[in-house]
């Protein structure tokens, strides 16, 4: 992982601001419509019509996709001030992944044609609409570089600290949702057996602990620096 990104990983402070598009979404005139979801619920399925864009308020959502032979990979995790399921403003007609939730849940779901005239009519829900899309494109390209040139441990490391959301400007959620090992692995790109083994050795080490629940300490980010 290039020094900089290191640095940007270490920094305890984030650029822009944290999201909350709720005080433009009230006057949606019918255009949103708040839904409350419990654990591992399906919000959108893979091949389901795209005909609206989500956001979540409180919890914590997967996206996932399958693959033809069966295989399921996760795309990404999806936390309070997020969007989701903005394809369908650039014309895709199906869903091309799974959004399922992780924790209970509060979404809104937000009609596609209602997002439109918010992005023509609100600028500064377009200017922070934009900067989500930007800064979730960059999360992609760093994804991109951990998964083409770090080991499987690394990986591990950096995504359990995203989880706790380190590196943010917000205070560090140090208790993460309960999350499977076959969830890490899927994010990883690697086995449960790996994922159970790098685990046993962050808790031997104090990074972690996990008794019902995982709770994520600053000294893991001494797996991400060592080069």
């Amino acid at each position: 992982m290039p020094q900089a990104r290191h640095q940007r990983m270490a920094s305890s402070k984030r650029k822009a601001p944290a999201f909350d598009a709720r005080p433009f979404l009230v006057n949606l005139d019918g255009g949103a419509t708040a839904i409350t979801l419990g654990v591992r619920q399906t919000i959108f399925a893979q091949g389901d019509p795209a005909d609206a864009i989500f956001y979540v308020e409180k919890g914590k959502v997967k996206i996932t996709v399958l693959s033809h032979n069966g295989k399921e990979a996760v795309l990404a995790i999806m936390a309070g001030g997020d969007f989701f399921g903005e394809g369908c403003l650039t014309g895709q007609p199906l869903r091309m992944a799974t959004a399922s939730t992780i924790t209970d849940c509060e979404v809104v779901r937000l009609e596609k044609a209602a997002v439109v005239r918010l992005l023509h009519n609100e600028h500064d829900f377009s200017e922070m609409f934009m900067l989500f899309l930007l800064q979730r494109n960059i999360r992609v390209e760093e994804d991109l570089v951990d998964q083409l040139f770090n080991s499987s441990e690394k990986r591990l490391a950096r995504i359990l600290l995203l989880l706790a959301n380190f590196g943010k400007e917000d205070k560090p959620e140090t208790v993460i949702p309960k999350i499977s090992q076959e969830t890490l692995a899927q994010m990883v790109g690697t086995t449960r057996a790996r994922v159970n083994t790098f685990m046993n050795k962050f808790r031997r080490l104090g990074f972690v602990e996990y008794n019902g629940e995982l709770e994520v300490h600053s000294s893991l980010l001494n797996v991400v620096l060592h080069d």
